[in-house]
This record gives structure tokens, sequence and C-alpha cells, in this order.
């Protein structure tokens, strides 16, 4: 076998042409070779692939070359390709570089009477993301598309991040949810270059207040307590059915940075114990308030409890601890029994929305009405406590907000119900995470649901209150 060493072979004319043996010769390129393409490369390959030209092309027009493909940058307006004279197996292939062929498009004329797609006219390429593989096949058809797609891959532009129960976020459809049901961090490390697609959803509410206890011989029941705060905000581009306390377009909207975000989630108030003799059944807690950003929600009212002594102004042995009557909070807690003004005076029931926002974080708590020894429940999210009725009777704590944040429609930040008396059939209902009011004798009311901000039931007569419910913080938000 020959072999010929040279470092260039030139043609015998300048510009002429170099021809490598005859046809049906086969050349080989040894294993570990290299060979550099500094010029144009046409007709290597298998039939209809393409070279990439990575300079990209912007307004005007240029004639293609075969075998090659261009990205098209229409920013500055319209951009006409003149295609090749066609050869069987040439291709040619163009991309959208800037997502603006919607906006400006292209024109792509086929050489003097030749065809794209069998007709003999220009094709306009007009779709954002386009692009598109021309194959010359023969003269009836001509150049045809023979690989068209308009999903274009791009990467993650919108927000990244992570913590809450699970920590990466449960996703649902475009959506990725942040559920806190203790003390964590919202960390987020990237966001959209559009803020409107940084505005989240959130969810923030309180723990729920503790309950009011029963008076040990009187046959005076405690109090409901208040649910925790119950704040949300739905944002436009995470669709959900939201509570009716949604606080679009009035309350108070959060867009997140690239940043930490510090997650409270209050606990449960404590509860009131029934006890005898003198000072009688001890004071219950309200619940902690729970926060995201600038948002937080306030802990529920307790409910109230039933003094050892007589009510003001009724007589020897007054007990100067008895205002008892249900603190201020969420949602208000209970009042009490014998912490009237005055004697046969209606109680002061716990405050709702203390501290007042907008939306209502919630409703007052049920106020007693003389004549009976019931408790009265506590404010929920969306209603007060109902006030005792005449006789050993009790009331359903106020209704809670049922919202889908989540996923799954769920009542949360219901109030506590109502102990019962001596004499009564049972204790106030529950209500959308509240507790329900203990039974006589000695029942003690049940404590608000975990996670719920729900306010607790109160005891019965002689009965102890209950736990008010823990709180939750949840954050959704588009990821896609």
């Amino acid at each position: 076998m020959s072999e010929v060493k040279v470092n260039k072979i030139s043609p015998r004319t300048a510009c002429g042409t170099v021809t490598l043996g005859d046809s049906g010769d086969t050349f080989t390129i040894p294993s570990g070779a290299t060979i550099t393409n500094s010029g144009t490369a046409s007709g290597f390959g298998a039939t209809g692939e393409t070279s990439w030209d990575t300079t990209v092309k912007t307004t005007g027009t240029f004639t293609a070359t075969a075998g090659v493909g261009y990205f098209l940058n229409t920013t500055g307006g319209i951009i006409t390709v003149n295609l090749p004279a066609g050869s069987a197996g040439d291709s040619v292939a163009m991309v959208d570089y800037a997502g603006t062929w919607d906006t400006n498009g292209v024109v792509v004329a086929p050489d003097g009477s030749e065809k794209i797609g069998g007709v003999a006219a220009d094709a306009n390429l007009s779709t954002e993301r386009q692009s598109v593989t021309f194959v010359y096949i023969d003269g009836t058809q001509g150049w045809v598309n023979v690989l068209d797609s308009t999903s274009a891959v791009v990467g993650n532009e919108y927000i990244i991040a992570t913590g809450g129960t699970p920590c990466t976020g449960a996703t649902c459809g475009n959506c990725k949810i942040h559920t806190f049901t203790g003390p964590g961090t919202f960390c987020v490390s990237q966001v959209h270059p559009c803020a409107a697609n940084n505005l989240v959803s959130y969810m923030v509410v309180a723990g729920g207040g503790g309950g009011g206890a029963g008076h040990p011989s009187s046959g005076a029941a405690g109090s409901g307590a208040g649910a925790g705060g119950f704040r949300e905000y739905k944002s436009p581009v995470t669709p959900y059915t939201a509570s009716p306390l949604d606080g679009n377009p009035c309350g108070t909207a959060i867009t997140v940075s690239a940043s930490p975000y510090t997650i409270t989630v209050g606990g449960g108030g404590a509860a009131a114990a029934s006890a005898a003799p003198a000072p009688g059944p001890s004071k219950a807690v309200n619940g902690s308030d729970s926060v995201f950003s600038t948002i937080t929600s306030t802990g529920g009212g307790y409910g109230g409890s039933r003094s050892w002594g007589s009510p003001p102004g009724g007589g020897s042995g007054t007990n100067t601890n008895c205002r008892s009557d249900g603190g201020s909070g969420g949602s208000g807690g209970g009042g009490n029994i014998f912490c009237a003004p005055s004697p046969g005076t209606p109680g002061t029931a716990g405050t709702g929305n203390s501290p007042p926002v907008t939306p209502a974080q919630g409703f007052n708590g049920g106020v007693y009405a003389p004549g009976t020894n019931g408790g009265v429940s506590g404010g929920g999210a969306t209603a007060a406590g109902a006030t005792n009725n005449p006789g050993p009777s009790s009331g359903v704590g106020g209704a809670g907000a049922t919202s889908s944040i989540d996923g799954t429609p769920t009542g949360r930040a219901g109030g506590g119900g109502a102990g019962l008396s001596a004499g009564g059939a049972g204790g106030g209902t529950a209500c959308s995470g509240g507790g329900a009011g203990g039974s006589t004798p000695g029942g003690t009311g049940t404590a608000g649901t975990v996670n719920t901000g729900g306010g607790s039931g109160g005891g019965g007569d002689a009965g102890d209150g209950g736990l008010g419910g823990s709180g939750v913080v949840i954050i959704r938000y588009k990821f896609q």
C-alpha cells in the first residue's frame, strides 16, 4: 500500500475544485482523527441533516444555504429567508430565537418556481417559539416541513422555594403548596421576572383560646373560647376556592422576593380548671399569634369561667377575681356567667378582630344573658358566638371559614361550644375545628382541633375547659 504525506492539497487553478477519488471509492478516517470545518459544509451525513449557524440573524433578507439551520430574531422586524435551489435531500432549518414570531413573522420564499409543500408560493411563520425543518424532496412537493415544534422547552423562571410539610411543597396543578404546622422558614431562592407571578396566596390562622371551666358547686358552666384569627389572600395566578374572608383586593398582598421568611405558628391556649373552694376555677389563656411576613393573625380569646362568690354588688363574699369575661383576640371568648357589670345585666364577652384588620379576622364571643347558669360560646372566623338561652342550655360556637387553598375544602377557625349547666342534656356543638362544650356533670370541654385554630369548648357543671387548637400557615404559589 502506497502512502502520500503532504501538509496541504490545493487545486491547480485559484478557486478551483479538488476531487478526491472516483465515484464508488471509499475513504476511511481512522479512529482518533479529527476533521475541523472552518468553512461551510454541505452534503455530509444522512439526508436532511443540519449544521447550525450560531450567528443570530436579525431583520432583512438573506439566502439560506442547504444543510444549515438558522436562529432568527424578529424583535426588530420581519425577516425574509430565500431558500436555495433545491436538490433532493437538502435541508434548511429555522428557530424563533426570541419568541417574537407571533409579533414579527418570517417569510420563507422558494427559489424561482420551486414549491413549498407542493405550492409555488411563499410560506409565513408566525407562531411564538416555533422551530421548523424543511427538506427538499422533488419537483412535485419541493421543500417539505418534516419537523415543526411550538412547545419550546425553557428554563424555570417561576418561584422556587422550600419549607413546610412536605418541605418541597405539594403540587396542585400549576401551583405548589407549603403547609406549616409548626415554626419554620419559607425560603425563596428564585422569583419570576414578572412581579404578578410572585404574588402568593396565603392563609394564616392563629391558635384558638382555652375553654372556661364550670363552677364546682353552683351548677354554672364554663364558656367556649374564641377561634384564632383567620386571614387569607387569594392571588389571581393561583386559582382555588377561597373562603368568604379572601382579602383580595382589599386585604394585604404579599409579593415575595428571593429571601427567607420566618414562619410562626401559634399554639392553642391553656384551659381553665374547675376547683373549689374560693377562688374557684382558674382563668383560661388566649391562643398565640401566627405570623407570615407582614401578616399577623391574633390568638383566639379564652372562654370565661364562673368564679367563686357572688356577682358584683350581690352580697358578701364577692370575688374580686371574677372578671373573667372572655379574652379579646382574633375571635372573642364567651362571657362569664357571674361577671356582669351589675346583678341581672348581661356579662361582657370577648371582642373579636382585635387588633382590627380588613377583612375582619374574627367575631365577638357570646354575651351572657341573665337567667341561666349555662355558658356561652366563643366567636368564630365568620360569626359571633351564641348567647345562652333561658334555662340550662348552651350554644354552638361561632362558624369558621372553609377554604381550598391546600387543595381540599377544609373548615377552620370555629369557635368553641359552651359548657352545659346542671340539668342540661349536652354541651354546645363543635364547629369548623372548634371544640364542643362539656356535658354535666363534670364534663370536660373538647379541645380545639390541632392546626385549625379552633377555640376549645367550655367545661360543663364542675368540668374543666379544653385546650385551644393550634394554628396553621399555608402558602400557595405558581411554579410553572
